[in-house]
Protein backbone atom coordinates (compact mmCIF):
# COMPACT_ATOMS: atom_id res chain seq x y z
CA UNK A 1 0.00 0.00 0.00
CA UNK A 2 1.13 3.62 -0.83
CA UNK A 3 0.93 6.09 1.84
CA UNK A 4 0.48 9.09 -0.36
CA UNK A 5 4.31 10.25 0.14
CA UNK A 6 5.85 7.48 -1.71
CA UNK A 7 6.92 5.55 0.87
CA UNK A 8 4.68 2.10 0.97
CA UNK A 9 3.43 -0.59 3.80
CA UNK A 10 3.36 -3.76 3.42
CA UNK A 11 0.60 -6.23 5.42
CA UNK A 12 -0.33 -10.12 5.23
CA UNK A 13 -3.33 -10.80 4.99
CA UNK A 14 -4.95 -14.02 6.23
CA UNK A 15 -9.10 -15.68 5.41
CA UNK A 16 -10.26 -17.97 7.77
CA UNK A 17 -11.36 -21.59 6.73
CA UNK A 18 -14.57 -20.60 7.03
CA UNK A 19 -15.82 -16.98 7.53
CA UNK A 20 -18.12 -16.43 10.61
CA UNK A 21 -21.78 -14.58 9.22
CA UNK A 22 -20.67 -10.50 9.69
CA UNK A 23 -17.38 -10.91 11.07
CA UNK A 24 -15.49 -7.73 10.79
CA UNK A 25 -11.70 -7.31 9.58
CA UNK A 26 -9.35 -7.68 12.25
CA UNK A 27 -6.18 -4.88 11.75
CA UNK A 28 -3.53 -5.69 14.00
CA UNK A 29 -1.14 -3.31 14.84
CA UNK A 30 2.21 -3.82 16.08
CA UNK A 31 4.73 -2.37 18.58
CA UNK A 32 8.13 -0.90 18.62
CA UNK A 33 11.15 -3.15 17.06
CA UNK A 34 8.39 -5.31 16.05
CA UNK A 35 6.13 -6.92 12.77
CA UNK A 36 3.79 -8.86 11.25
CA UNK A 37 5.91 -11.82 12.68
CA UNK A 38 6.25 -10.93 16.09
CA UNK A 39 5.01 -13.84 18.08
CA UNK A 40 1.86 -11.54 19.69
CA UNK A 41 0.29 -10.78 15.93
CA UNK A 42 1.20 -14.44 14.91
CA UNK A 43 -0.79 -15.33 18.31
CA UNK A 44 -3.45 -12.71 17.91
CA UNK A 45 -3.86 -13.90 14.17
CA UNK A 46 -4.36 -17.46 14.69
CA UNK A 47 -6.75 -16.64 17.76
CA UNK A 48 -9.09 -14.37 15.25
CA UNK A 49 -8.56 -16.62 12.59
CA UNK A 50 -10.36 -19.54 14.34
CA UNK A 51 -13.17 -17.21 15.16
CA UNK A 52 -13.93 -16.47 11.60
CA UNK A 53 -12.63 -13.36 11.25
CA UNK A 54 -10.13 -12.29 9.14
CA UNK A 55 -6.77 -10.46 9.87
CA UNK A 56 -4.56 -7.79 8.38
CA UNK A 57 -0.50 -8.29 10.06
CA UNK A 58 0.15 -4.61 9.42
CA UNK A 59 3.94 -3.44 8.97
CA UNK A 60 4.14 0.15 9.98
CA UNK A 61 6.59 1.79 7.65
CA UNK A 62 10.27 0.63 7.69
CA UNK A 63 9.16 -2.33 9.78
CA UNK A 64 10.01 -6.13 8.93
CA UNK A 65 9.22 -7.82 5.49
CA UNK A 66 8.38 -4.12 4.15
CA UNK A 67 11.52 -2.76 6.12
CA UNK A 68 12.82 -1.50 1.92
CA UNK A 69 9.50 -0.14 1.05
CA UNK A 70 9.86 2.92 2.88
CA UNK A 71 12.62 5.98 3.39
CA UNK A 72 11.43 6.49 6.98
CA UNK A 73 11.03 4.57 10.08
CA UNK A 74 7.53 4.34 11.88
CA UNK A 75 7.62 6.18 15.01
CA UNK A 76 5.02 7.06 18.40
CA UNK A 77 3.50 9.71 16.44
CA UNK A 78 2.77 8.06 12.68
CA UNK A 79 -0.78 7.83 13.26
CA UNK A 80 -1.50 8.69 9.73
CA UNK A 81 -0.38 5.61 8.47
CA UNK A 82 -3.02 4.29 9.90
CA UNK A 83 -5.41 6.17 7.85
CA UNK A 84 -3.39 5.64 4.64
CA UNK A 85 -3.62 2.22 4.72
CA UNK A 86 -8.09 2.42 5.73
CA UNK A 87 -8.28 4.42 2.90
CA UNK A 88 -6.69 1.64 0.38
CA UNK A 89 -9.18 -1.36 1.98
CA UNK A 90 -10.90 -2.86 -0.60
CA UNK A 91 -15.16 -2.74 0.34
CA UNK A 92 -14.90 -6.41 0.15
CA UNK A 93 -12.76 -6.75 3.18
CA UNK A 94 -14.25 -3.54 5.13
CA UNK A 95 -18.02 -4.02 4.41
CA UNK A 96 -18.90 -5.89 8.05
CA UNK A 97 -16.48 -3.61 9.53
CA UNK A 98 -13.30 -2.87 10.99
CA UNK A 99 -11.91 -3.49 14.78
CA UNK A 100 -8.36 -1.68 15.15
CA UNK A 101 -6.19 -3.83 17.45
CA UNK A 102 -2.39 -1.81 18.57
CA UNK A 103 -0.09 -3.47 20.57
CA UNK A 104 2.34 -1.42 22.46
CA UNK A 105 3.92 1.44 20.95
CA UNK A 106 1.30 0.45 17.74
CA UNK A 107 -1.24 0.96 20.52
CA UNK A 108 0.41 4.86 21.23
CA UNK A 109 -0.21 5.17 17.75
CA UNK A 110 -3.51 3.90 17.21
CA UNK A 111 -4.62 6.29 20.81
CA UNK A 112 -3.17 9.08 18.46
CA UNK A 113 -5.19 8.28 15.17
CA UNK A 114 -8.60 7.63 17.26
CA UNK A 115 -7.87 11.16 19.08
CA UNK A 116 -6.79 13.40 15.89
CA UNK A 117 -8.18 11.63 13.28
CA UNK A 118 -9.75 8.68 13.91
CA UNK A 119 -12.56 8.20 11.15
CA UNK A 120 -13.66 5.78 8.94
CA UNK A 121 -16.76 4.63 7.31
CA UNK A 122 -16.57 0.89 8.53
CA UNK A 123 -14.66 1.58 12.09
CA UNK A 124 -16.35 -0.51 14.69
CA UNK A 125 -13.94 0.28 17.44
CA UNK A 126 -10.08 -0.04 18.34
CA UNK A 127 -8.62 -1.58 21.39
CA UNK A 128 -5.07 -1.65 23.05
CA UNK A 129 -2.83 -3.79 24.58
CA UNK A 130 0.33 -2.58 27.04
CA UNK A 131 0.34 1.15 25.16
CA UNK A 132 3.47 3.08 26.39
CA UNK A 133 0.60 6.00 26.73
CA UNK A 134 3.11 8.46 28.30
CA UNK A 135 6.49 8.07 26.58
CA UNK A 136 8.68 10.05 28.48
CA UNK A 137 7.81 7.77 31.75
CA UNK A 138 8.12 4.55 29.47
CA UNK A 139 11.77 5.84 28.85
CA UNK A 140 12.37 6.85 32.23
CA UNK A 141 11.48 3.31 33.50
CA UNK A 142 13.27 1.24 30.88
CA UNK A 143 16.45 3.17 31.86
CA UNK A 144 16.32 2.12 35.19
CA UNK A 145 19.03 -0.60 36.40
CA UNK A 146 16.32 -3.12 36.83
CA UNK A 147 16.16 -3.20 33.14
CA UNK A 148 19.44 -3.10 31.97
CA UNK A 149 18.88 -6.21 30.24
CA UNK A 150 15.75 -5.25 28.18
CA UNK A 151 16.93 -1.99 27.79
CA UNK A 152 20.50 -3.32 25.91
CA UNK A 153 18.39 -5.63 23.77
CA UNK A 154 16.21 -3.01 22.45
CA UNK A 155 18.67 -0.41 21.83
CA UNK A 156 20.52 -2.77 19.96
CA UNK A 157 17.36 -3.55 18.04
CA UNK A 158 15.88 -0.40 17.67
CA UNK A 159 19.79 0.62 15.50
CA UNK A 160 19.66 -2.38 13.88
CA UNK A 161 16.34 -2.26 12.14
CA UNK A 162 16.83 1.93 11.50
CA UNK A 163 20.23 1.42 9.56
CA UNK A 164 18.81 -1.34 7.50
CA UNK A 165 15.80 0.24 6.41
CA UNK A 166 15.86 4.01 6.00
CA UNK A 167 17.80 6.73 3.53
CA UNK A 168 20.09 8.17 5.65
CA UNK A 169 22.94 10.30 5.51
CA UNK A 170 25.89 9.93 6.48
CA UNK A 171 25.56 12.25 9.83
CA UNK A 172 22.60 10.33 10.48
CA UNK A 173 24.25 7.11 10.44
CA UNK A 174 26.97 7.83 12.49
CA UNK A 175 24.41 9.73 15.01
CA UNK A 176 22.68 6.26 15.47
CA UNK A 177 26.00 3.81 15.31
CA UNK A 178 26.92 6.70 19.25
CA UNK A 179 23.57 7.05 20.17
CA UNK A 180 24.00 4.26 23.94
CA UNK A 181 20.11 4.70 25.02
CA UNK A 182 16.84 5.08 23.71
CA UNK A 183 16.61 8.54 25.09
CA UNK A 184 19.88 9.42 22.81
CA UNK A 185 17.86 7.99 20.12
CA UNK A 186 14.64 9.31 20.29
CA UNK A 187 16.48 12.61 21.08
CA UNK A 188 19.24 12.75 18.26
CA UNK A 189 17.62 11.07 15.40
CA UNK A 190 14.25 10.86 16.12
CA UNK A 191 13.06 14.14 17.02
CA UNK A 192 14.91 16.08 14.45
CA UNK A 193 14.13 13.20 12.07
CA UNK A 194 10.24 13.84 12.28
CA UNK A 195 9.67 17.78 13.04
CA UNK A 196 9.77 17.46 16.95
CA UNK A 197 12.34 19.62 18.73
CA UNK A 198 13.86 17.01 21.04
CA UNK A 199 13.27 14.17 22.60
CA UNK A 200 10.89 16.02 25.01
CA UNK A 201 9.18 17.58 22.41
CA UNK A 202 8.85 14.29 20.94
CA UNK A 203 7.28 12.42 24.08
CA UNK A 204 4.52 15.16 24.60
CA UNK A 205 3.23 15.59 21.76
CA UNK A 206 2.83 12.09 20.89
CA UNK A 207 1.81 11.07 24.01
CA UNK A 208 -1.01 8.72 23.83
CA UNK A 209 -3.04 9.72 26.96
CA UNK A 210 -3.72 13.42 26.09
CA UNK A 211 -6.39 12.08 23.21
CA UNK A 212 -7.99 9.72 25.19
CA UNK A 213 -11.03 12.23 26.07
CA UNK A 214 -11.39 12.72 22.35
CA UNK A 215 -12.16 9.25 21.28
CA UNK A 216 -15.36 9.27 19.41
CA UNK A 217 -15.96 5.21 18.84
CA UNK A 218 -15.33 1.84 21.01
CA UNK A 219 -12.24 1.34 22.48
CA UNK A 220 -10.99 -1.03 25.16
CA UNK A 221 -7.91 -0.18 26.96
CA UNK A 222 -5.99 -3.26 28.24
CA UNK A 223 -2.60 -2.67 30.26
CA UNK A 224 -1.09 -4.84 33.63
CA UNK A 225 -0.34 -3.24 36.74
CA UNK A 226 3.37 -5.20 36.81
CA UNK A 227 4.30 -4.29 33.57
CA UNK A 228 8.07 -3.81 34.00
CA UNK A 229 8.27 -1.37 31.18
CA UNK A 230 5.45 0.86 30.66
CA UNK A 231 4.06 2.27 34.17
CA UNK A 232 0.22 1.76 35.44
CA UNK A 233 0.21 5.72 36.95
CA UNK A 234 -0.98 7.24 33.38
CA UNK A 235 -3.75 4.78 32.92
CA UNK A 236 -5.04 5.78 36.56
CA UNK A 237 -5.12 9.25 35.69
CA UNK A 238 -7.23 7.94 32.74
CA UNK A 239 -10.04 7.31 35.13
CA UNK A 240 -11.58 10.49 36.01
CA UNK A 241 -11.83 11.22 31.60
CA UNK A 242 -15.56 9.63 31.90
CA UNK A 243 -14.95 9.23 28.27
CA UNK A 244 -18.41 6.88 27.76
CA UNK A 245 -16.38 5.53 24.65
CA UNK A 246 -13.56 4.10 26.20
CA UNK A 247 -13.12 0.92 28.34
CA UNK A 248 -10.28 0.86 30.59
CA UNK A 249 -9.08 -2.46 31.94
CA UNK A 250 -6.20 -2.98 33.80
CA UNK A 251 -4.90 -6.52 35.69
CA UNK A 252 -3.04 -6.56 38.49
CA UNK A 253 -1.00 -9.30 36.37
CA UNK A 254 0.44 -9.59 33.09
CA UNK A 255 3.25 -8.01 32.17
CA UNK A 256 4.29 -6.76 28.79
CA UNK A 257 2.07 -8.16 26.25
CA UNK A 258 1.93 -11.13 28.24
CA UNK A 259 -1.58 -11.94 29.63
CA UNK A 260 -1.10 -15.98 29.88
CA UNK A 261 -3.13 -17.51 32.53
CA UNK A 262 -3.14 -20.97 33.83
CA UNK A 263 -6.21 -23.35 32.29
CA UNK A 264 -5.98 -21.44 29.30
CA UNK A 265 -4.76 -21.68 25.98
CA UNK A 266 -5.41 -18.42 24.87
CA UNK A 267 -4.04 -15.01 26.42
CA UNK A 268 -6.26 -13.08 28.17
CA UNK A 269 -5.86 -10.16 26.36
CA UNK A 270 -7.32 -11.95 23.19
CA UNK A 271 -10.09 -13.95 25.29
CA UNK A 272 -10.81 -9.97 26.59
CA UNK A 273 -10.71 -8.69 22.82
CA UNK A 274 -12.93 -10.94 21.71
CA UNK A 275 -15.59 -10.80 24.16
CA UNK A 276 -15.63 -6.73 22.89
CA UNK A 277 -15.58 -7.37 19.29
CA UNK A 278 -18.48 -9.80 19.71
CA UNK A 279 -20.71 -6.68 22.00
CA UNK A 280 -19.52 -4.36 18.91
CA UNK A 281 -20.95 -6.58 16.11
CA UNK A 282 -24.11 -8.64 17.68
CA UNK A 283 -26.87 -7.82 15.17
CA UNK A 284 -24.79 -7.25 12.33
CA UNK A 285 -25.77 -9.06 9.43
Amino acid sequence: MDDGSGDRLLGTLGDPEVRAEGSPLIVLIHGLTGCEDSDYMRESARFHLARGRSVLRLNLRGAGPGNWLADNYYFAGCFPDIQSVLERLDEPLTKHGIVLIGYSLGGNVLLNWLGQAGSHPSLLGAATVSAPIEPAQACERILQRRNALYHHFLIQRMKRDVLSSCELTLVERRTIEDTTTIFEFDDQWVAPRNGFENAADYYTRTAGAQFVSYIAVPTLMLHAANDPWIPIEPYLGLKKLNNPNVELVLAKSGGHLGFHERGHADTWHDRSIDRFVQSLTRGVA
